[in-house]
C-alpha cells in the first residue's frame, strides 16, 4: 500500500467503499429479485389449494376430489410450463388419489412440517415448493392434501442472475478503479505544479509561482497558501539583503571617517590643540559606531527570535525619569523645558528591559529633534484597563509622505536638510519590532516645522492572568 502512488491510492480507497456500495446493491437486487418469485409461487400455491378445498365433496358416502376434466388441463399435465403438482392422501397416509403429472412419482408428506407451511424439497432431484394440508368434509376430517409446484425455472432464473451479477461485480469495479484513477491524476494536478514548482526555487529564483487550480477548492487553497507564503519569503530574502547592504554601508561610513581623519593626523606634526580636535572627532565617530552595533545586534536577536520576554512590574514614571536623567546633559545644552505630567504612579506587567529600550527610543529621539529652547511633554494617564503614554515634542517634524518609512530601518527623513544630527536610523525601526512583540500600540504622528507626538497604549495587568 505504502508502495501505490498518491493517485493510486486514491483510486483504490475509493474502490472500496464503491465496491463494498455495489456490492451491497447487488446483494439486495439478488434478494429481492428471490423474494419476488417466491412470494409469487407462494401466492399461485395458496390460490391452488382454495380452489382444490372447494372441489371437494361428498357423494353416496364418498370423497369425490375434482372432475376427470380438471385432472386433463395442461397446468397438470405440463412438466414444461409452471408444473402444478396434487396428491391426495387417507388419513393414514396413503395416497388416494395424484395428478397425471407425476406419472409413477409420488410427493413426500412431511410429518414435521406444520399444516399450511411452504417449503422447499426435491421431487426427481429438482427443487419443488410444497403445501401440505388437512382435507375435512362437514367439518370431518378425511384427509390430506399437498401442492407442490416447480421450482426449476425460477432457480435458473435466479442462477444466471447471481452469474451475471457476479460476472458484473469485478468488471465495474475494474472500470471505476481506471476511472477514480483518471480522475484522481486529474483532481492531483495541482499537487504536482507544487513539487514542479518547489523544485524551482531557489534562493536565487523565488519568482516562480503555483498556477491556481480554476476550481476553489481545498487545493486550490493550498496553493494560494503556498504562493503567499513564497511572497513572504521573497520578501524577507529581499529586506534580509537590502538590510545587509545599508548595514554594511552604515558601518563603513564611521570607519571610513576615522580612518581619514587619522591618516590626516600622520601626515605632519600638528599642536596638541588640533590632535585634541580630532581625537574628540574620531571617539564620537567610536560612539556612533558602538550605537550602531548595539542596535544592530539587537536587530540581530530579534531576527532569530531568541530574544525572550522576561515579565515583571514595570514603573513607567521611574523608567521615563531614569531616561530623562540619562539625557540631562542633552537637554540642558539645548536648554529644553521638559514636563512629566503624572497623576499618579503607573505600573505595567511587562518585560522590563524592553519597556526601557523602547522609552528611551523615544525619549532621544524628542530630544535629538527638538529645536532650542522648546517643551517637551510627556503625559501618563489611565483609560479603563488601559494607560496611555503621550510623547510630545516641538522639534524639526516629518514629512507626511516619510511617516510610513520611518518605521523601515536605516531611514531617515530629509537627512541631508539635518546632517548635523547624528543617527542610524534604527531607533523607531526597534521601537516597532519590540512594541509589537509586547502588544503595544504604537502611534506616531508629526508635522515638519511643528513637532512630533508619540503614543504608547499599555496594557495594566497581563493578559495571560485575566
Amino acid at each position: 500500500m505504502t508502495s501505490l502512488s498518491f493517485k493510486n491510492r486514491i483510486a483504490l480507497n475509493y474502490i472500496v467503499g464503491t465496491g463494498l456500495l455495489v456490492l451491497a446493491v447487488f446483494s439486495a437486487i439478488y434478494f429481492i429479485v428471490k423474494l419476488t418469485v417466491y412470494n409469487h409461487i407462494d401466492e399461485n400455491l395458496r390460490i391452488e389449494i382454495e380452489d382444490h378445498l372447494k372441489e371437494i365433496r361428498m357423494e353416496n358416502k364418498k370423497v369425490i376430489f375434482m372432475d376427470a376434466e380438471e385432472w386433463e388441463e395442461r397446468e397438470h399435465n405440463s412438466v414444461d410450463v409452471n408444473p402444478v403438482f396434487v396428491q391426495f392422501f387417507d388419513l393414514n397416509k396413503r395416497i388416494i388419489e395424484k395428478s397425471p403429472n407425476l406419472k409413477n412419482e409420488k410427493l413426500i408428506f412431511h410429518e414435521n412440517k406444520e399444516h399450511f407451511q411452504l417449503f422447499d424439497t426435491k421431487l426427481l432431484g429438482n427443487k419443488i415448493r410444497q403445501i401440505q394440508v388437512p382435507l375435512h368434509v362437514k367439518s370431518r376430517k378425511v384427509g390430506y392434501l399437498i401442492i407442490a409446484m416447480s421450482l426449476s425455472d425460477s432457480s435458473k432464473v435466479l442462477e444466471n442472475l447471481l452469474d451475471t451479477l457476479m460476472i458484473a461485480f469485478p468488471i465495474i469495479l475494474l472500470i471505476l478503479f481506471f476511472l477514480a484513477r483518471f480522475y484522481a491524476g486529474r483532481s492531483i494536478k495541482p499537487i504536482n505544479d507544487i513539487i514542479y514548482t518547489s523544485k524551482i526555487i531557489t534562493k536565487d529564483n523565488l519568482k516562480s509561482r503555483i498556477p491556481l487550480p480554476k476550481t476553489r477548492d481545498e487545493l486550490f487553497t493550498l496553493s494560494k497558501t503556498i504562493n503567499n507564503l513564497l511572497n513572504r519569503i521573497e520578501d524577507a530574502i529581499e529586506r534580509e539583503k537590502q538590510f545587509t547592504s545599508d548595514a554594511s554601508h552604515e558601518l563603513r561610513t564611521p570607519l571610513t571617517v576615522i580612518k581619514g581623519t587619522l591618516e590626516v593626523l600622520i601626515r605632519k606634526t600638528r599642536d596638541s590643540k588640533e590632535y585634541e580636535e580630532k581625537i574628540n572627532y574620531c571617539i564620537n565617530e567610536v560612539d556612533h559606531l558602538n550605537s550602531l552595533v548595539d542596535q544592530l545586534l539587537m536587530m540581530a536577536r530579534f531576527e532569530n527570535q531568541k530574544q525572550n520576554v522576561e515579565k515583571e512590574n514595570v514603573y513607567l514614571n521611574a523608567v521615563i525619569l531614569d531616561v530623562l536623567t540619562l539625557n540631562a546633559e542633552k537637554i540642558k545644552a539645548k536648554k529644553l523645558n521638559v514636563k512629566l505630567e503624572a497623576s499618579e504612579e503607573f505600573s505595567i506587567y511587562s518585560d522590563n528591559y524592553l519597556t526601557v529600550t523602547i522609552l528611551r527610543n523615544i525619549i532621544s529621539n524628542a530630544v535629538k529633534y527638538s529645536t532650542d529652547e522648546t517643551d517637551i511633554k510627556i503625559s501618563l494617564t489611565r483609560e479603563k484597563d488601559k494607560i496611555n503614554c503621550v510623547v510630545s515634542d516641538q522639534g524639526i517634524g516629518i514629512a507626511k509622505k516619510d511617516l510610513e518609512s520611518i518605521l523601515n530601518p536605516f531611514f531617515r527623513s530629509d537627512s541631508l536638510s539635518h546632517s548635523e544630527i547624528k543617527g542610524t536610523g534604527l531607533g523607531l525601526f526597534i521601537v516597532k519590532r519590540m512594541t509589537d512583540l509586547l502588544e503595544i500600540k504604537f502611534k506616531i504622528e508629526s508635522e515638519i516645522g511643528k513637532g512630533t507626538k508619540v503614543l504608547l497604549v499599555f496594557d495594566e495587568f497581563d493578559n495571560s492572568l485575566k
